[in-house]
């Protein structure tokens, strides 16, 4: 009965030590911290994704486009931007080109958010990283980049066929 339980003890280390978990555990730790944080300013994370990937693109995205960017439901991505049109934060507005088509604007009052919201995110990162030097943090970066971008060639390889094989 010991044997197992040191056993039981040993797997359970090593679980956590696994980069999927460490990832989904640090993911889930920032999440509830952010959340917690911008709740006193009236917004939720998912909201200030939206705020933010506007304020980072050139052309005012289809709310469709949105979605695909943030990788979330066409209808929860509307109900989000109802919240935020409500709040004054973004219009939608007609594309010049295409009547039928509706692009997502940010407004001036979001401005302010975003950077308020930029600044949380940014002192977040700080405290999470400030037992790292430069250079670890530079090394975990690009570490965390390359396993990203691999992971996405990888998707890319896996969606590809099914896609080729629906056209036909």
């Amino acid at each position: 009965m010991l044997t197992a339980s040191l056993h039981n003890v040993s797997m359970l280390t090593d679980t956590s030590r696994r980069v999927p978990f460490l990832m989904h555990d640090i993911a889930r730790r920032s999440r509830y911290r952010f959340d917690a944080r911008a709740r006193s300013r009236g917004i939720t994370r998912a909201q200030w994704r939206v705020l933010i990937m506007l304020s980072r693109v050139d052309i005012a995205p289809t709310q469709s486009d949105l979605a695909e960017m943030l990788d979330v439901e066409r209808i929860t991505l509307c109900r989000m931007v109802d919240r935020l049109a409500e709040a004054g934060m973004v219009e939608r507005r007609a594309d010049p080109t295409d009547r039928r088509v509706w692009r997502i604007h940010l407004t001036e009052r979001a401005t302010p958010v975003v950077d308020e919201l930029s600044a949380i995110a940014n002192e977040m990162e700080e405290d999470m990283l400030e037992r790292l030097s430069a250079e670890q943090r530079e090394l975990l970066t690009n570490l965390l980049t390359s396993v990203r971008e691999h992971m996405r060639d990888k998707d890319d390889r896996i969606e590809q066929p099914a896609v080729a094989g629906a056209r036909r």
